[in-house]
């Protein structure tokens, strides 16, 4: 590993961000970074690498040929092409702040049947000319709203919640029951929002009085004693999602949803960012440890989130199903990030 020590005086100067300054270091101020095993997040480097940056482009090549090398050989080549930055707020060094979000997979009706009256929407053909479109509580209630919604029903559930699950996490998969009895396995992927300000029904929950623990299980909890009060919880929160359906081969279920660069996430390696702090498709040496887990690994900035704003911030995405949801669940802690750049 290179001596610690200070960074070339004669290296060029870091890019300019909006929202965080870089900050030159030595590779060995980098917590761990001689004991990840880089060829998990290989895969993830090689996805960016199908919608690279102008940064990137002529280092895909090399990086595509070192899918196949040992990890001392991909940790030898990072150190002579990559230059780290520790990422900063403008203001200075400050805490950040790791969450975590996956893809959640639910039971689902191609039809509204009993016990599945929820639905999910693709996107209005006049969301652009309507901005900011419905409310939530407007889509539930207004005549115009529904009448604009009518026929775009994808699927149908049976919990809201699980409705707002789905929501906040940008993409999922359904275990569809199709009208003629046959199931199949779909993804639905993030397509637009109402462009409504984003509120957490925790927040409001706690704000209320009426939780101390604002989990997804303790939610659930509150809302199966209190179903008058549901769509009172729901509406506090104004914004929706809105989805596209996606076949998902079993190629395709090996590998998580498109996030905002465009590639395939990958679980445990992509990362959701601010993209005025760290440009899409940058990997990122990410350091966080809680009580939910320790991490000193290299992640790729593949995503973004209505939430995830900040120099130092960050959503670990941790897979699918329901060991990747509690993992996400828990999942608020400390962070520290490091941009690695081409020299």
């Amino acid at each position: 590993m290179a001596p610690s020590g200070a960074p070339e005086a004669a290296m060029a100067a870091p890019p300019r961000q909006a929202k965080s300054r870089w900050i030159a270091v030595a590779w060995a101020d980098l917590p761990g970074f001689g004991e990840d095993a880089l060829d998990e997040a290989w895969a993830a480097w090689i996805r960016s690498c199908e919608r690279p940056s102008t940064a990137f482009a002529r280092l895909c090549p090399e990086v595509r040929e070192l899918s196949l090398a040992s990890e001392a050989e991909q940790r030898e080549w990072m150190l002579r092409r990559l230059q780290p930055y520790r990422v900063e707020p403008h203001g200075g060094p400050g805490e950040g702040l790791l969450t975590g979000y996956f893809e959640p997979v639910m039971q689902a009706s191609r039809v509204p049947l009993d016990g599945y009256q929820v639905p999910l929407y693709r996107a209005p053909a006049g969301l652009a000319a309507r901005k900011p479109w419905f409310t939530r509580q407007e889509m539930d209630s207004l005549p115009e709203a529904r009448d604009a919604l009518r026929g775009l029903e994808i699927a149908w559930l049976a919990d809201p919640i699980d409705a707002l699950v789905l929501q906040i996490q940008g993409s999922g998969r359904l275990r569809m029951a199709e009208p003629d009895g046959s199931q199949r396995t779909v993804r639905l992927a993030y397509a637009a929002t109402n462009d409504q300000p984003y509120a957490s029904v925790g927040r409001w929950l706690i704000d209320q009085g009426l939780v101390r623990d604002a989990s997804w299980p303790a939610i659930k909890a509150w809302a199966a004693q209190n179903p008058h009060r549901v769509n009172e919880m729901l509406w506090s929160n104004p914004r929706t999602v809105f989805f596209r359906e996606e076949p998902l081969s079993e190629l395709d279920a090996g590998i998580g949803p498109r996030g905002a660069q465009g590639v395939a996430l990958t679980p445990g390696r992509s990362i959701a960012v601010d993209r005025d702090s760290i440009p899409y498709g940058t990997p990122v040496w990410m350091v966080s440890k809680g009580p939910a887990i320790a991490l000193q690994r290299l992640v790729l900035a593949q995503d973004t989130g209505s939430a995830i704003t900040g120099a130092v911030r960050a959503d670990y995405f941790t897979g699918w199903g329901t060991q990747a949801g509690e993992l996400a669940g828990r999942l608020k802690q400390p962070l520290q990030l490091w941009a690695l750049w081409p020299k």
